[in-house]
Order: C-alpha cells, then structure tokens, then sequence
C-alpha cells in the first residue's frame, strides 16, 4: 500500500495531518478566552446581565474546544519520538526547555484556573472570577509566545552553538527566545486568532439574528465581532507586511516561492495567478503587474527580487504549495477586511442589524479564520523546506529510521481516530452554537392581540434584574 512512498514523506504527511488538526483549537481558544474576559469585564462594569448570559453561553463552547486542543497537543509531542527522534536528539537542548517553558508558564496557568472560571462565580464571587477567566486568557497567550519561539527558533536559528556531538546547544537564550522572526510571527499569529474567533463568533451571532433579529444575546456576538473585524484585520495586513519583509530577510527562498519568482530580476513583477512548475523552473500562464513585487518586497519600484534559481534544486522550497497556500491566506484576508468595512459601512447608514445580506456574509466567512490560519502555516512549514533547522538541518535527516510501512499504518490510525474523535467534538460545538442565546427576545405577539388580550411590555434588556453582588 506504502510502496510509493518513503518514509520521509509519510512521517511529513502525518506531522502535517496533527498539526493541521490541532492548530484550529488553539487560534480559536487563544481569541475566545479574551474575549470571555472581555465579556466579564463589561459585565462587572456595566452591570447589565446580557453580557454574562453570552459569556455563558461561550463558556462551555470554550471548554470542549480548550480539551481538544490539549488531547490534540499531546499527540504531537510524541511525535518527535516516534518519527523525527534525529531532530529531537539535535534540537532537544534548546527547544526541550522551550517547551518545557511552555507547559509550566502558560498550561499550568489554564488548567489551574479554568475549573474556577467554568463552575466557581457562584462559589468564589464575581471579582475572584473574572481573576480566573483573566488568569486563563493569559495562559492562552503565555502558550502562543513559547510555541511561537520554538517554531521561530526552527525558521531563524540564533542563539547557539554545536557541540562534539552535532547537538544544538544554548549560547544565549535571550537570543534564542528572541530570534529574528519571532517578534513578527508572535503578532501575526496572535492577531489570526483573534480574527478567527471574531468571525465565528460572528457567525454564529449573524446565524440567529437572521432568525430572531431581536435576540439580543446574537446582536452584542455581531457587534462586538464586527468591531474585531474591523480593528484587526486592517492590522493584520500591516502584520502580515512586515513579517513577509522579515521573511525575505532571513529566508528569501520561501519569498522567492510564495510569489512564483525563478528567475532574478529588477522590477520584479506581481504574479497575482499562475501555475507554478517547479520541473520547468518557470511559472506558467503568470497574470501579472509589472514592478509591483519589488515595490511590495523591497518598497523600490526597480528592487532586485531573488528567484528560486538562485538556491541550488534541492534547496528549493516547493512553490507548487506554497504559491497557492499564500494566495489563499492573502484573499481570505482581504475579505475579511471587506467585512469589517462593510460593518462599519452599515452601521454609519444606521442599518447594522437589518443588514441581512451583510449577516450572511459574516456566516459565509465564520470558518475562513481557520482556512487561513491553516494556509498560513502551510506557507510557513512547506517554504521552510527542506530544512527543520533554516539552512542547518534537513528534514531528510532528521527522521527517525522507521520503514514506510509502519509510519503508513500510524497515519492511517491518526487520520481514522481523529475523524471519529475531533469529529464528533465539533459536531457537539457546532450544535451548542446551534443552540439560540434567547436573551431579551421580544416574541411575536400578533397572535395574541388577535385574541383581543393586551400583552405584558416586553423587557428591556437593558434594564433586566441585575445579578447578585
């Protein structure tokens, strides 16, 4: 069954498969914990009780995506085990303290204050609670910046040495933790995660106005992601900039690919489409504006711009992926630009909430966050290729010495319990999101008047009993 392919490449397609599964559950947790504190936080401040009914309804949608990302994460590491323990013998004295970091600055701080922030308001009182849901929050942040910097430190190497053993050894952690992309990959990321909940909390807010446009639980979701979208994704895009210009600093070759560029030159064009062939060291069919990537690239309307052919063949990253997989983050990420102007379009004409075709919209992009976050790390790990280590070591030789067969047979297990699992977890996430918030809903009372009987005034959610102190 294996028999076409080498060990090498299964054990990427695996890494690749754990990874894509797992790095959607921290980018929508990371946003979705600050914007439980966010929720709380204006609940304490305002005292009006629409904002802790959504804080609870998010809770438990939290919590279910918070265990998978764990139980996700978990697999992962043992990986470096199993299928790459050459690169875990090489790299285990800078990245194992990393990642060690990581578990006891930012998992610690989750795990130790979400079971206060799930079933303690109640018991603990309010301040004390939203202390915890802070306190997790951080924790979600703490884990990005010592994930961030171990992949960073694999992209940007900086900071070490080698000893008698090839090993990489410390030299200066602050040049290790602090490595030149790292600054730049940390707010990317963090920024992608907060777009990625904004929008499904979005969507799922524009879901129910469409069929209760009064729910006021689903019209503080839209506003308030709405306003995320707004802010944020313009400053992804300066993000997204900086970071592709550190990019070319420090690994033109992935640059050289996502843009389609073989061949070096001065005013370099903006291949919008194309089809790349890595054989033929040409991209085909290119539809482009002349100079517009090297003003892009090096902000000079003549800058020269390397193309791949300036790398030997078997330093080449593969521009066949990495061109479409960065053409896919950009465009999803213009349209959420899109959006959030429109938003902010419609809020200015004073039809925010009537704006059905506007709530549509933010339902069709809720799950682009994730597209993107998933493109974008493809563009990162395959551009980085073929090295684990930036121009120190090969993903060839970082593998562990496993017949085809057998990481063929594990591949198959993770992809069969991954659907069964992750599978139905989302399917309960997406029936919890399902689920309408009901709050301060003014129900239909036509059939009532019909009967000649005068209703109740309907209750102003603004001024709806406040909670206990």
């Amino acid at each position: 069954m294996f028999a076409y392919f080498d060990a090498v490449l299964l054990a990427r397609i695996q890494f690749a498969f754990t990874v894509s599964a797992h790095i959607i559950f921290p980018a929508f947790t990371i946003g979705l914990a600050s914007y439980l504190a966010v929720l709380e936080g204006l609940w304490l401040w305002t005292k009006d009780k629409r904002y802790i009914e959504v804080f609870h309804y998010w809770k438990t949608i939290f919590a279910v995506a918070f265990g998978m990302g764990v139980v996700s994460g978990i697999v992962m590491s043992y990986q470096f085990g199993t299928n790459w323990s050459v690169f875990a013998d090489k790299t285990g004295p800078i990245l194992g303290p990393l990642m060690g970091y990581e578990v006891l600055s930012a998992f610690f701080l989750e795990a130790g204050f979400l079971g206060v922030m799930l079933f303690g308001l109640n018991r603990v009182g309010p301040r004390l609670h939203f202390f915890s849901t802070l306190m997790v929050a951080a924790g979600t942040l703490f884990s990005a910046f010592w994930i961030l910097s171990v992949n960073s430190w694999m992209q940007t190497p900086a900071g070490f040495a080698v000893n008698a053993a090839g090993q990489f050894v410390p030299d200066d952690w602050w040049a290790i933790v602090f490595n030149p992309s790292f600054p730049y990959r940390l707010v990317h990321m963090v920024l992608a995660a907060y777009l990625t909940t904004a929008l499904v909390v979005g969507g799922v807010g524009a879901w129910h106005l469409l069929r209760a446009p009064r729910d006021e639980g689903a019209r503080i979701m839209f506003s308030m992601a709405m306003w995320m979208a707004l802010i944020v994704a313009p400053l992804q895009v300066v993000a997204g900039d900086l970071h592709g210009l550190n990019t070319l600093e420090h690994q033109p070759a992935k640059v050289a690919a996502m843009e389609g560029h073989y061949e070096t030159q001065k005013g370099a064009p903006l291949i919008l489409f194309g089809l790349p062939d890595d054989d033929a060291a040409e991209t085909r069919y290119a539809v482009e504006i002349p100079n517009l990537g090297s003003l892009i690239l090096t902000h000079d309307w003549e800058g020269e711009v390397q193309g791949l052919k300036a790398w030997p063949r078997d330093e080449r990253p593969p521009a066949e992926i990495v061109f479409w997989s960065f053409r896919l983050m950009v465009g999803l990420g213009l349209a959420m630009v899109g959006l959030g102007l429109w938003s902010a379009w419609a809020r200015l004409r004073g039809v925010f909430y009537q704006a059905r075709w506007l709530q549509r919209a933010a339902v069709l992009l809720a799950p682009s966050g994730f597209l993107a976050v998933l493109a974008g790390w493809v563009t990162t790990e395959v551009g980085r290729q073929p090295w684990t280590v930036q121009g120190l070591l090969r993903t060839a030789e970082s593998v562990s010495p496993l017949d085809a067969a057998a990481v063929g047979a594990s591949l198959v297990a993770f992809i069969l319990v991954y659907f069964a699992v992750f599978g139905a977890g989302t399917f309960y996430i997406l029936r919890l999101m399902a689920k309408r918030p009901d709050i301060g809903i003014d129900e239909d009372i036509g059939p009532v008047r019909a009967a000649g009987i005068t209703p109740a005034p309907a209750i102003d959610p603004d001024r709806l009993i406040r909670p206990a102190r």
